[in-house]
């Protein structure tokens, strides 16, 4: 039995060890977002950042096209907002753990996009339909890969 006792501590270590380094050093992650007035389920992925430790500073424009060709956002990697967060873009309906994952691995490139807006999506959550859908890294030149893949039903 005591044998079992310790295990399971090391486990409950395990896991809160894990818990308190996914938040690094508790604070909150300043992210920019560019969104159009007219479009709802920004203002709901604005919500699921805010829940997941991002101060979002929200920026409504009627020309995301703008920011979107300034940040290298091609046709292919498009959605409906864009945010900057540390120098990253970060395109549509990506998930908090997605971007915190960008932030802690640092790689070269410009930045991870959820390309159009599929159903199931933070902030495109349509009860409880979910479309399979891949988060997308894209770099200055359009070479794009799977940054993490999402199943659906």
């Amino acid at each position: 039995m005591n044998i079992f006792k310790a295990f399971l501590a090391m486990c409950l270590l395990i896991i809160n060890v894990g818990v308190s380094a996914e938040s690094a050093d508790g604070k909150p992650i300043d992210i920019v977002v560019y969104r159009s007035p007219s479009c709802g389920c920004c203002g709901k992925w604005l919500e699921h950042l805010k829940q997941n430790n991002f101060n979002v500073k929200d920026i409504v424009t009627d020309d995301v096209q703008a920011i979107k060709d300034k940040s290298g956002v091609s046709k292919e990697m498009a959605s409906c907002h864009t945010a900057i967060v540390d120098g990253y873009v970060v395109e549509g309906h990506v998930p908090a753990n997605d971007i915190k994952t960008l932030l802690k691995t640092k790689p070269k490139i410009v930045g991870i996009a959820v390309p159009g807006m599929p159903a199931g999506t933070p902030g495109m959550e349509m009860g409880g339909k979910k479309e399979p859908y891949n988060v997308m890294s894209f770099d200055r030149e359009n070479q794009y890969q799977i940054f993490k893949s999402y199943k659906g039903d």
